[in-house]
């Protein structure tokens, strides 16, 4: 059992204040939203968890059936989508998972890709390079990458982000999916996403 605990967690940017008080856990099969207006401090808060930022106070702790687990044991567990994490534009579809398994120490088969690739809606589109991509294939693109080591943490900033109707469907089924088997995290201001966590954090306003 995978656990995530969230204690006392503040964060200022010199004098400014971003958030504070911030107490929260889950284990595997939980998730959680993390809500509030723009310039709140979702995707600061997203970071600090990650270990992106430091915390100005409190603690982040990631265990494993009570261990705490170490930094190189969290990031192999965990995958994180957002709008503003960059892909591979001279590579294909094809191209950059590969190289995404590679910089793990894996090594995904054609036939993961081709499932991959289904699974987000591209299916077909693996060989065209990123450049003639859609800001909305992209962000399909990023789930296939972050889907590759089967996470038990997934982190969603804006998870729905420059997709299409049919695209937030699948992110629907994706989150479902995933909560079921692991721990997920998103960050949004849309009221529509609410609903894809059992808890909500909110912050600001």
């Amino acid at each position: 059992m995978y656990s995530l605990k969230i204690e006392n967690l503040a964060k200022r940017f010199g004098p400014r204040k971003v958030f504070a008080d911030i107490n929260f856990e889950l284990q595997t099969g939980g998730s959680i939203a993390i809500v509030g207006p723009n310039g709140s401090g979702k995707s600061t808060l997203v970071k600090v968890i990650l270990g992106l930022l430091r915390p100005t106070l409190g603690t982040v702790g990631f265990s494993l059936d009570g261990k705490n687990m170490t930094e190189s044991e969290t990031r192999s567990r965990t995958s994180f989508v957002a709008p503003y994490l960059s892909l591979y534009d001279h590579l294909s579809g094809e191209e950059n998972l590969k190289f995404f398994s590679a910089v793990a120490g894996d090594h995904v088969t054609g036939k993961e890709i081709n499932a991959l690739l289904a699974r987000v809606g591209l299916e077909g589109r693996g060989t065209d390079y990123l450049a003639d991509y859609s800001s909305g294939m992209k962000q399909r693109l990023k789930y296939a990458v972050a889907l590759l080591n089967k996470p038990d943490f997934l982190f969603l900033d804006e998870p729905t982000s420059n997709l299409d109707e049919e695209g937030k469907g699948m992110v629907s089924q994706l989150v479902e999916q995933y909560r079921k088997q692991s721990m997920v995290v998103l960050a949004t201001n849309e009221p529509q996403e609410y609903g894809f966590a059992e808890q909500i954090c909110r912050l600001g306003g």
